[in-house]
């Protein structure tokens, strides 16, 4: 059986569509800053052999932002691994692609008989004289060409001779790619492992992109189905974005080649939590906390059995270590919370507790979690205190006073007192919002007094359902101060909600981590 050059080698290739496929999510727009920060990570830091950024004649602000990214690809030497989606439309998107200074060009061409007939109007015949017209004048351009089949799994399944039509066209066009995708995310991994083994074993010397979408949650099954096919190119994208329920997530694919297919990359697994946050943030589409590697939860142990076994030799571990993506392993704190899981985190905070007394606190915090209330990390030091009747731990920071205004074409405006270790300190401030202002004033305090203030990383306000306007509102804050943690507020008013998270990080950060309960 002959192989694609592809296809002997135990080295998988990324082609990563954030920018242009991820972009098709409903609601997301990327600047063009944005686009370029996300472009120089992609190909930098995480080091995917490719990125697609634009899709030709789309806006003026497409066209921006290629530019913005291939004068930098260009300065770096990248020309080459930079793609743009173009048309078979004459000269039209090659003519956009170099004025962007772009030097491929991904020609989307139908691959099912019912999108050439029923959406062109054409033949095949004449579909595939278009395409050679526009390869042609590609070559005199110096823009080498990559064909999308677009609808290609319909293609397979309905009009066969079809697809090998169009095959036996392209295949001598100098072409450099072929890429097949499952448009409408229909295939299932039986259909996709039959499907790109006939393409492989049909198109010998032929290299092949596999473009899957998640429509029936199948995508990363698919991946796996297609690299063991003898595919050695996926198109992926961060977090899964893309139109409909999305693409094929970049992070499921690398973990998934490399510990089940033992494929090699040139992708740094580290940065891809790195990559998920900023895309996340670029995007605002939130991660969902379970999501497999990125999510918040996904290395969190939340069963007490759990956390003893990882203390008797990893008994709860598989290859998915967190520290290969930039993570760290964490305990969950809840109702199934045993006192392995107390006794890590609290160990992690420089706390040691008798028997006596980790069995109270863990009580507690069962308790809690009967209650529904969620229980941080940082929680536990209040609950040691509150639990054990203990000093140690006091509130060094009291917010006495705070008045907050707010007039229509006006800036807020807040006055705040605070008292540390019972001296008190007075500041007022505008800012863009309420809290803003709050804050604002804070750091004026802080920084007279030369006392470090952490960074707000994350912010999250989370309402409940019934459009009740006296409902408590929890707000979570993610702080960053040489470590990442999290407090959390809850008031039926918002502004206050994210005031009494901020006064628990302000004793948190006057606490210290690291003190000793006997």
């Amino acid at each position: 059986m002959k192989m694609t050059k592809d296809e002997g080698s135990d080295l998988l290739m990324i082609m990563d569509t954030t920018l242009r496929d991820g972009e098709q999510t409903s609601g997301v727009s990327f600047s063009d800053v944005e686009k370029l920060g996300m472009a120089r990570i992609l190909l930098e830091d995480v080091k995917v052999d490719r990125i697609e950024v634009a899709s030709a004649r789309v806006s003026e602000g497409e066209f921006r932002g290629a530019v913005k990214i291939l004068d930098w690809a260009a300065s770096r030497g990248y020309l080459d691994r930079v793609e743009i989606l173009g048309f078979v439309d004459g000269d039209v998107s090659l003519d956009w692609i170099r004025r962007a200074g772009g030097r491929v060009i991904n020609l989307l061409c139908k691959g099912s008989y019912r999108h050439v007939t029923e959406q062109l109007r054409k033949t095949p015949e004449q579909h595939l004289a278009d395409i050679g017209q526009v390869i042609g004048r590609a070559r005199e351009m110096g823009i080498r060409v990559n064909i999308y089949l677009e609808d290609w799994s319909n293609g397979m399944r309905n009009s066969r001779e079809y697809v090998h039509r169009m095959m036996a066209g392209l295949r001598d066009e100098g072409v450099s790619r072929i890429m097949l995708p499952d448009t409408l995310g229909i295939l299932n991994p039986d259909e996709v492992y039959l499907f790109c083994r006939e393409m492989l074993e049909c198109y010998p010397g032929v290299d092949f992109d596999f473009h899957p979408h998640n429509d029936y949650d199948l995508a990363a099954g698919n991946v796996f189905m297609a690299l063991k096919a003898g595919i050695r190119c996926v198109h992926t994208t961060v977090n899964g974005l893309g139109e409909r329920a999305g693409n094929v997530p970049l992070a499921s694919v690398i973990a998934t080649a490399t510990d089940h297919l033992k494929l090699r990359s040139n992708v740094n697994e580290q940065m891809l939590n790195r990559v998920s946050r900023v895309v996340e943030s670029f995007s605002g589409v939130r991660i969902p906390a379970n999501k497999p590697l990125i999510g918040e939860f996904v290395f969190t142990q939340c069963s007490g059995i759990h956390a003893d076994g990882d203390t008797k030799n990893h008994l709860y571990y598989n290859e998915l270590l967190p520290e290969r993506f930039g993570r760290i392993r964490q305990y969950a704190l809840g109702k199934t919370s045993g006192k392995a899981n107390i006794k890590k985190n609290l160990e992690d905070l420089g706390i040691n507790l008798d028997p006596k007394s980790l069995k109270k606190v863990t009580d507690r915090v069962i308790e809690l979690g009967d209650q529904k209330e969620n229980v941080s990390v940082e929680d536990l030091p209040y609950i040691v205190a509150d639990v054990l009747s203990s000093q140690t731990i006091g509130d060094r920071i009291v917010i006495r006073n705070y008045s907050i205004a707010h007039a229509k074409g006006l800036k807020p405006m807040a006055s705040v007192s605070i008292a540390i270790d019972g001296v008190e300190y007075e500041e007022n401030s505008s800012g863009d919002g309420q809290y803003d202002a709050f804050m604002r004033a804070l750091r004026k305090i802080y920084g007279k007094l030369n006392k470090p203030f952490p960074s707000l990383v994350d912010y999250v306000v989370t309402i409940p359902p019934g459009g009740k306007t006296d409902a408590l509102v929890e707000t979570v804050i993610t702080w960053q101060n040489g470590k990442e943690f999290k407090t959390r507020g809850l008031d039926p008013d918002q502004t206050t909600a994210a005031i009494k998270a901020t006064l628990k990080m302000l004793n948190i950060i006057e606490n210290g981590y690291n003190f000793v309960q006997k």
